[in-house]
């Protein structure tokens, strides 16, 4: 496949103006020339093949020769909530989450998490989401929604109808195929019996993921594959 670039603007077959750091990332990282052929995705669900047809540095002109829409996207929503973790291991994060195909993620904030990121950190991770994306083949962009307080978030009446967090004795089972699913997991030191309970009462079902304390983003990651059907 054609490398693959992401284009923060509507797209369609006929002339594309591409500026910013991916025009840069294509005319001097990636040195393209007249006439060569790439991919440019906006979040849409699509693709767009596109031939180059000049090229500066702050700059590129593209003609759009065929739109195309592969099966890549799960099929369902799958939303995920955790505490962010601290530094790279937040990008590690949003990287496989975006790779498994996750719909949503959503920060949260805890009674024993520790970080707490603001919104210019947030617009970060879109970065990685679009990075993942171009890299992975995914033509639907992650969303990453504003922090959200779990004693508030795990009330809300919009999640799907199967919601489950992770938990020390949880037996909840896997998820039934196209079926949409909310996960959430807390902090390394866990959800507060407080926090259990209120989830519990709200209709949330814990799941065990065994008998070691895990990192926030292997908690999550194991979360999002069990929710996926036959991901093993």
């Amino acid at each position: 496949m054609a490398e693959r670039f992401y284009a923060n603007c509507p797209l369609a077959p006929g002339p594309v103006l591409l500026q910013g750091p991916e025009a840069h990332h294509l005319s001097v990282v990636c040195r393209v020339r007249p006439g060569d052929q790439v991919y440019l995705f906006n979040g849409d669900g699509r693709q767009y093949r596109a031939e180059i047809i000049s090229v500066d540095r702050r700059q590129v002109h593209l003609h759009v020769d065929a739109v195309e829409e592969p099966a890549r996207a799960l099929g369902f929503r799958l939303e995920v909530a955790a505490p962010l973790p601290k530094g790279d291991r937040g990008q590690f994060l949003i990287e496989k989450l975006t790779e498994l195909g996750v719909t949503t993620f959503v920060p949260l904030r805890t009674r024993r998490s520790v970080v707490h990121p603001a919104d210019t950190r947030l617009e970060k991770l879109q970065r990685y989401v679009i990075e993942a994306s171009k890299q992975c083949g995914r033509n639907e962009l992650m969303q990453i929604q504003p922090l959200a307080e779990w004693q508030h978030y795990c009330q809300r009446t919009d999640l799907p109808a199967q919601r489950r967090l992770a938990h020390f004795g949880g037996t909840a089972g896997r998820s039934k195929p196209g079926e949409s699913v909310a996960v959430a997991v807390g902090p390394e030191g866990g959800f507060t019996d407080e926090e259990v309970e209120r989830a519990i009462a709200a209709g949330w079902q814990p799941v065990d993921l065994g008998p070691r304390v895990l990192r926030v983003e292997t908690a999550a990651l194991m979360m999002a594959i069990r929710a996926i059907p036959d991901s093993g």
